[in-house]
């Protein structure tokens, strides 16, 4: 589990074919500091599996499906990347409950800038959208954000000046591709809706249920 706050900017220094899967070897400081083999690093919001690992560099494998689902096919040597060790028990938990296990992609439609805050327009599949509530969390490259705007198929995020220059998002440009996870709470509550659905009665949670009690 992650907190979706970035602890530094790696950089992808390695590419390698390894059997079935490729292998990508990432510079690093902070996150190294205690690790050890088989511990779990989010990469741009992606939880992957340290296998091996030195005083400046960890390497992680990941399989073809992975990358297909994921930014990741469009890493080479130099792309930085934003890591976030796994949370502790007990630590601090200050942005939402991230998996690493992403939903899907979107493209940056534009980036604006207004006084102190900073606009990213993402376009995405309508099934991430669905998930999704004004207001509510969405991890973006494994960062924790809250939606701004939200129409389908669009989500619009604002961003401030020091998670723009700690993170990713500061190298970013229209046409990037983004690693996106939908709020957990709000995967579960759609997957609750549409199992009542499918059994043909009604769950009891509507969206004006939802309204009534504060999720809008």
């Amino acid at each position: 589990m992650f907190t979706g706050l970035v602890e530094e900017i790696g950089t992808v220094e390695r590419i390698e074919s390894s059997g079935n899967m490729m292998a990508y070897t990432i510079k690093a400081s902070e996150v190294l500091e205690d690790v050890k083999l088989g511990d779990s690093i989010s990469v741009n919001g992606v939880c992957l599996t340290v296998t091996r690992f030195t005083r400046t560099h960890f390497t992680v494998d990941v399989m073809p499906e992975t990358v297909n689902a994921s930014s990741i096919k469009n890493w080479k040597r130099g792309t930085p990347v934003n890591l976030e060790r796994a949370m502790a028990a007990g630590g601090r938990f200050g942005g939402h409950m991230v998996s690493g296990h992403i939903d899907g992609t979107g493209s940056i439609k534009s980036i604006k800038k207004d006084q102190n805050a900073i606009y990213f327009d993402i376009v995405t599949d309508h099934t991430i959208t669905d998930t999704l509530v004004k207001k509510g969390s969405i991890a973006i490259d494994g960062i924790s954000l809250t939606i701004f705007g939200l129409n389908d198929g669009f989500i619009q995020v604002s961003i401030i000046p020091h998670t723009l220059s700690q993170t990713v998002l500061g190298s970013k440009k229209a046409g990037d591709l983004v690693n996106l996870e939908c709020d957990m709470i709000g995967k579960y509550v759609r997957k609750f809706m549409k199992a009542g659905e499918a059994q043909g009665q009604g769950s009891g949670m509507t969206e004006a249920f939802l309204e009534m009690n504060g999720f809008k």
